[in-house]
């Protein structure tokens, strides 16, 4: 690579992040961190109609929960600083007034009502109108008009735009790193606005002008950037700058169907589309956080969209995947979400995690619901449990019986519960009581043989068991609840089950 790697993640703070950006943002992060380079972040924020309070905060906050923050940042080492697009605004209309002065754009006084009426006239005639060389020079523009009479209007107050002169009769043949050569014809561009009347610069104008001056050796971005790739690699050309290599990440797509993934998909069916929860006057759109993934599972399950190492290997760290990434192995075709395949992640992320880690997030749950249990007796009902469930707030559900006693029983189950069941409980009742060592490995022992030497059929006492403690046939090892609960709990609820089922 000829020059140091920097890559950039310029998001708009016109909502919360959508988790397309966010997969955005990580391909960059990890480029950087594979070249030894920097990733940086930028806010681009010239359309002040769009923005939205609290938008700006939701991208840092989402970032630094999956741990990929950037290294420059707004207030973060600003070595090429200001690093909102807003507090740049004065450097941009000197760059307009370049390209206007070197032949390469031009000024365009049409009014609204104007571009309007040729809208609609060459509707009439099955058109489409585009803005450019064949019908610039017939419009209000400054390629007809002598530069005093231009300097004129400009001068009286007149709103204008800065349009971009594409050139005529050229095809532009540019690489992509991720699709290869790529052709464009430009007399089938149109010419793009690059500075508004409103003072502020167009996306495209400022997004050149910040990366240049920023020292961007890459823009790596999403595919819907694609139809602008040539008319930002003409501007480099008309400012006579290295452009940077760009790489077009493929689309996220529905994971039913063909089309971009977004927020109805993830309402329809049941799972985030943000990285955060984002709250508005008209409702909650849930976040993977708040919806109990973990920051790891976010991250390898969005490297793996458009992305492998070329093996079988699903489950990565983020450092393995800043040592495997590479561009050249993206797809060029689009990725279709998987919202099952996701909750996979998090269950194999959560296996990973210590009993001692997930008992500290669950117990924060019990506090909430006023229980209060020792910590080693938690540690071991997490153990027991952990296995089927897919996020910490399954917890609960797998194992309130631990802290409450049934309060119904399953009707199904019940039917195992027979003529002789209850005289058989109130047998096991005494054995049990009868046990000082408490302990789980005593107790399936003592009570087996029991049932051995009394020629007492499996079922007939532990399904019955099960149901009397659980109020179900669910649950781990019933000899490990019965240590959890302790002796006094496992009688009472025996005998709750006698008298009520």
């Amino acid at each position: 690579m000829s020059r140091p790697v920097r890559v950039r993640f310029a998001p708009s703070p016109t909502g919360p992040l959508h988790i397309g950006g966010v997969r955005t943002a990580l391909f960059n992060y990890l480029f950087a961190k594979k070249n030894n380079g920097v990733f940086y972040l930028r806010i681009e924020d010239t359309d002040q109609n769009r923005f939205v309070p609290g938008a700006e905060q939701y991208i840092f906050e989402a970032l630094e929960w999956l741990g990929i923050s950037p290294s420059e940042t707004v207030g973060k080492n600003e070595k090429f600083g200001p690093y909102r697009q807003s507090e740049r605004k004065h450097l941009y209309k000197q760059y307009a007034d370049q390209l206007i002065h070197s032949g390469w754009a031009y000024y365009a006084f049409d009014t609204p009502e104007a571009l309007d009426m040729h809208r609609k006239q060459h509707e009439e005639q099955g058109k489409t109108f585009i803005y450019n060389w064949h019908n610039r020079e017939k419009l209000d523009t400054s390629l007809v008009l002598s530069i005093e009479e231009t300097n004129k209007r400009i001068a009286a107050g007149e709103d204008f735009v800065i349009r971009f002169k594409t050139p005529v009769n050229e095809v532009l043949e540019l690489k992509d790193i991720i699709r290869g050569d790529i052709k464009f014809d430009t007399n089938l561009l149109d010419d793009k606005v690059l500075f508004k009347s409103d003072g502020m610069p167009t996306y495209h104008l400022a997004n050149i002008v910040d990366d240049h001056l920023m020292e961007t050796s890459h823009v790596i971005r999403g595919e819907e950037w694609l139809p602008s790739l040539p008319l930002h690699h003409l501007l480099y050309k008309a400012f006579g700058w290295e452009a940077p290599e760009f790489a077009h990440l493929p689309l996220i797509l529905k994971p039913i169907g063909n089309g971009k993934l977004s927020k109805r998909d993830g309402d329809k069916m049941g799972f985030p589309v943000f990285p955060l929860e984002w709250k508005t006057e008209e409702g909650i759109s849930s976040g993977y956080r708040e919806t109990g993934y973990f920051p790891e599972t976010v991250i390898n399950f969005l490297a793996l969209l458009g992305w492998n190492d070329g093996t079988d290997q699903e489950l990565f760290s983020l450092n393995e995947l800043v040592e495997k990434f590479d561009l050249n192995r993206v797809h060029k075709a689009g990725a279709k979400f998987d919202p099952d395949k996701n909750k996979w992640f998090n269950h194999q992320y959560l296996q990973k995690k210590s009993d001692v880690e997930l008992t500290e997030i669950f117990s924060s749950v019990l506090t909430e619901k006023g229980i209060s249990i020792e910590n080693d007796k938690l540690i071991k009902i997490v153990s027991s449990i952990k296995e089927r469930a897919n996020f910490v707030s399954n917890f609960w559900e797998l194992s309130d019986y631990f802290f409450e006693a049934p309060t119904s029983y399953d009707e199904k189950a019940s039917k195992n519960w027979k003529e002789e069941t209850p005289a058989l409980m109130k047998q096991v009742i005494a054995v049990l009581e009868s046990i000082d060592d408490f302990t789980s490995l005593n107790i399936e022992t003592i009570l087996k043989d029991w049932m051995t030497t009394n020629e007492i059929g499996m079922g007939k006492v532990m399904q019955p068991l099960r149901l009397s403690l659980v109020g179900a046939l669910k649950g781990p090892h019933l000899f490990d609840i019965i240590e959890l609960i302790g002796k006094e709990e496992t009688v009472k609820r025996i005998l709750k089950a006698i008298e009520k089922i």
